[in-house]
């Protein structure tokens, strides 16, 4: 992770007690736009470990995720707040976490075979294509590893692996930016929708959200879903063919954090005034939310994802299974932010204080 970005989630962990912002709400329709409701903090940074006691005085785990990026720099601050906590109760946690530069279930497949030959008391993993990798982890399961996932992407609901930590509502997530989308826009319109990852099952669940959605409504239409692959720079590209195939697309449902800056870029650059939804928080993005080119974000708590990750993972390499001590599946929230939240967020994630 880099230094830079070590001190902007720091800035965050000091201040972001403080931060309250607003939630998902009803009630608001295209001429008006959504006001604020206080609601708990959007990342929650106040963590401390549960009562558990841990079996051994050291523990080595490895965690492997779909791509470099920023998102799991804040994944990776909550797992270095709880090894820092669970170093002053004098137990020791070394872990790799590494992915590729781009999303792969190829290289992903590497990873995790490799890791196999490792001595590591849990391997962790994102799920970078829930067909591809899910066999994987059955393999690894049968060989005698521990295996658990996390972050955003489960495996497939039969899969062995042990139990996950992360975003359990991918589909209800683009459900809700979709309608939050579709009332702004008069429940008319056209839609291009950017997914990201072919088989990534949280972006692919957030766009059958999406999809489901807009059916509901007899006058809006899908007449585009693309797959920009986490990249900024295709989502840009598939968005600008999008509006000059169709000029008249009223908006966007964007299913990751890079598609929303692809997007707006184009958007800005055409002129378009189509509305875009997406998720999380990009510093471009929150610029464009800011500015009303972006509607609204549905922001994830990366932190608790990464501070929860580890305590499981102690648990299952100490030979627990989902029960009293943690749940199959450990859910972690999404918060729909507006316009209005954007300065403050950008000031306590980024120190950001541009007007």
């Amino acid at each position: 992770m880099s230094e830079k970005m070590n001190n902007i989630f720091r800035k965050f962990l000091i201040v972001a007690f403080s931060l309250v912002i607003a939630g998902t709400s009803s009630g608001y329709s295209a001429e008006a736009e959504p006001e604020a409701e206080d609601t708990e903090n959007v990342v929650d940074f106040e963590h401390s470990l549960d009562d558990y006691v841990p079996a051994k005085k050291k523990y080595n785990f490895y965690f492997t995720y779909k791509i470099v990026h920023p998102w799991w720099d804040a994944v990776a601050l909550g797992m270095e707040d709880a090894q820092k906590k669970y170093l002053d109760k004098g137990i020791v946690i070394t872990y790799e976490y590494m992915a590729p530069d781009a999303a792969s279930y190829e290289d992903q497949t590497k990873r995790l075979l490799q890791a196999m030959e490792g001595d590591y008391d849990v391997i962790g993993v994102d799920v970078a294509d829930e067909e591809k990798i899910s066999p994987i982890l059955d393999q690894m399961i049968d060989a005698g590893n521990k295996v658990m996932t996390f972050s955003s992407s489960d495996a497939a609901p039969d899969c062995k692996r042990i139990a996950y930590v992360g975003n359990t509502h991918n589909y209800q997530d683009g459900a809700d930016l979709t309608e939050a989308l579709c009332e702004k826009l008069g429940y008319k319109g056209k839609v291009g929708i950017l997914v990201g990852s072919h088989g990534a099952p949280c972006h692919e669940d957030r766009a059958e959200g999406a999809k489901d959605t807009i059916a509901k409504y007899k006058n809006m239409e899908i007449v585009a879903v693309e797959y920009d692959q986490d990249s900024i720079d295709l989502a840009y590209d598939l968005t600008m063919q999008m509006l000059k195939d169709n000029p008249d697309i009223a908006g966007f449902v964007c299913c990751n954090m890079s598609n929303p800056v692809g997007t707006a870029r184009a958007v800005t650059e055409l002129g378009s005034k189509a509305v875009i939804v997406g998720m999380d928080h990009d510093q471009e993005a929150l610029h464009y939310l800011r500015d009303g080119i972006i509607y609204c974000l549905g922001v994830q708590d990366c932190y608790s994802i990464g501070f929860d990750t580890l305590q499981v993972a102690v648990k299952i390499a100490d030979g627990n299974l989902p029960g009293a001590l943690f749940p199959d599946k450990t859910d972690e929230s999404t918060t729909i932010i507006y316009q209005e939240d954007a300065a403050p967020m950008l000031e306590i994630l980024y120190g950001d204080v541009s007007q």
